[in-house]
């Protein structure tokens, strides 16, 4: 596999769109959570992101609304302004056993940390992570695109995230972030493994070889 350095938005563009394949779950309750999270803490490797209502005033801020967590068969997504980031959300969260892996992570962590105080543990961010295979993009849709062919759509980004009901939209838009995340973590250490990668030249480099 030819791992590209970059990719840019004109290319993404053209790419298909990503869709989560699996079950979408949305939690409401605190025995949901609980339900959820027993399930969730029978694996080894998450994808996490979490979505905050977006802010139009100066001066105006929101806590996160959303936490979702992903396996590769499903996502869930926690509705944190209703239940609140409750102790079993929490003991995921610092549960050393279980890896959660997201993009970002330091600023998920700092609004989700406004919610109620944890110490979370076993964390990557993959914008660390891809650095040693060459992936000098940022973003988690670029990073996609440039692993999958896959564009990952940002229409829902600026939704409302404290809506009463979610649309099917932003269910599935937030359920292919988290899903994301975990597929690029597990891709990239399929790669390390087999070490069946190359990190693309740049141009200039080309012309020097």
């Amino acid at each position: 596999m030819i791992v590209r350095r970059t990719i840019n938005k004109d290319e993404v563009r053209e790419l298909p769109k990503a869709v989560f394949p699996g079950q979408i779950h949305v939690i409401r309750s605190e025995a949901e959570t609980i339900k959820a999270v027993t399930y969730l803490q029978s694996k080894s490797v998450l994808g996490i992101d979490s979505e905050t209502r977006p802010c139009f005033k100066k001066g105006q801020s929101h806590k996160v609304a959303l936490l979702q967590i992903s396996s590769e068969e499903c996502c869930f997504l926690f509705r944190l302004n209703i239940t609140g980031l409750s102790q079993p959300l929490i003991d995921l969260l610092e549960n050393p056993e279980v890896i959660k892996v997201g993009l970002s992570l330091k600023d998920d962590f700092m609004m989700l940390h406004k919610r109620a105080p944890f110490h979370q543990q076993s964390c990557i961010d993959l914008q660390d992570y891809v650095r040693p295979f060459g992936i000098q993009d940022k973003s988690l849709q670029k990073i996609y695109a440039i692993l999958f062919k896959e564009k990952i759509s940002k229409s829902q980004r600026l939704s409302n995230w404290e809506a009463d009901v979610l649309s099917d939209s932003q269910k599935q838009y937030a359920a292919v972030d988290a899903w994301a995340c975990l597929n690029i973590y597990n891709l990239l250490q399929e790669l390390k493994r087999t070490g069946n990668y190359k990190i693309a030249l740049e141009p200039e480099e080309k012309n020097i070889s």
